[in-house]
């Protein structure tokens, strides 16, 4: 997204151009298989949340990457973040410059994809800047990565990188709950004990919130269990959620979610989360339901 200055191009005069990089949910999360190489196969309905980090970009003749935000404490600022390596892939050692500026808003292995949604805002913040194609390979950043380029709803299969666009879906908001420990998705997969699961049912057409909630409880997280038997905390996430349409586990974990029909339920409900755990990440959040 550009800042509007009047007509006036925002990079020509020196101002930053942001573009949001909104968290990933894994409404489903289905592991399928495993490949040879250790990869492991997956079938997800994944959506976007308009809560999230914010990347800007700042002309400047050396690519330098700069962090605040409530979650800033910890976070690399070289090749280990994959913001830096998103540029580097673009730029694909041509040696351009920008000045990067990261405000994280999202808290780290968490399950909720801040760092390669981080990455995929990078990619199109200096896309624009540098007046560059969007990479074919962005897979190689990560497995999340290619999805959090779609803001709009997508079946996510193979290891992540066949993406199908699904809906639109009903509209709904979302509350996320994080306890405020991270969680490696490695050891989650490690504890995974069984690794050929039934994949997701066909998607259908839903005609309002409740037969979505409904279609979505019968379906599965098939991390969940082990992500629980690792952290106990998720097992509280969920049982404050207990009076959203559906409470699941995104993605790896630690971080869940609850649905609502409507923006003030999942507002008190967030909010009366955060009183009883003020030291617990809560957000409420519009879902973003379709690419429109």
């Amino acid at each position: 997204m550009m800042q509007d200055v009047g007509g006036v191009d925002p990079l020509a005069v020196g101002l930053p151009r942001a573009e949001d990089a909104w968290a990933k949910i894994n409404l489903t999360l289905h592991v399928t298989g495993q490949r040879p190489d250790g990869y492991h196969l997956l079938d997800s309905l994944v959506v976007r949340a308009k809560v999230g980090d914010r990347l800007q970009v700042t002309p400047a003749e050396d690519l330098t990457l700069s962090v605040d935000g409530p979650f800033a404490e910890g976070v690399p600022l070289d090749a280990r973040n994959l913001a830096i390596r998103a540029a580097e892939l673009l730029d694909a050692g041509t040696g351009r410059g920008a000045a990067l500026r990261l405000t994280k808003n999202l808290p780290a292995a968490a399950g909720i994809g801040g760092g390669s949604a981080d990455a995929a805002a990078t990619l199109r913040a200096l896309g624009a800047h540098w007046g560059l194609p969007l990479p074919q390979d962005t897979a190689t950043l990560g497995a999340d990565v290619p999805v959090c380029l779609q803001d709009g709803p997508q079946r996510m299969t193979g290891v992540g990188e066949v993406l199908t666009p699904v809906g639109p879906l009903p509209p709904c908001w979302i509350v996320l709950v994080n306890p405020g420990r991270p969680l490696a998705t490695p050891q989650v997969f490690a504890e995974l004990e069984c690794k050929l699961n039934a994949p997701m049912e066909a998607i259908p057409a839903f005609a309002n919130f409740a037969k979505f909630a409904t279609w979505l409880a019968s379906q599965r997280n098939d991390l969940e269990a082990s992500a629980r038997a690792i952290l106990p905390e998720i097992s509280l996430c969920l049982e404050a959620l207990k009076d959203a349409a559906l409470a699941r586990m995104s993605g790896s974990g630690a971080t869940c979610f609850g649905l609502y029909e409507s923006a003030a339920q999942a507002r008190a409900a967030a909010h009366c989360i955060a009183k009883v755990q003020p030291g617990w990440w809560v957000a409420a959040a519009p879902m973003i339901s379709s690419d429109g």
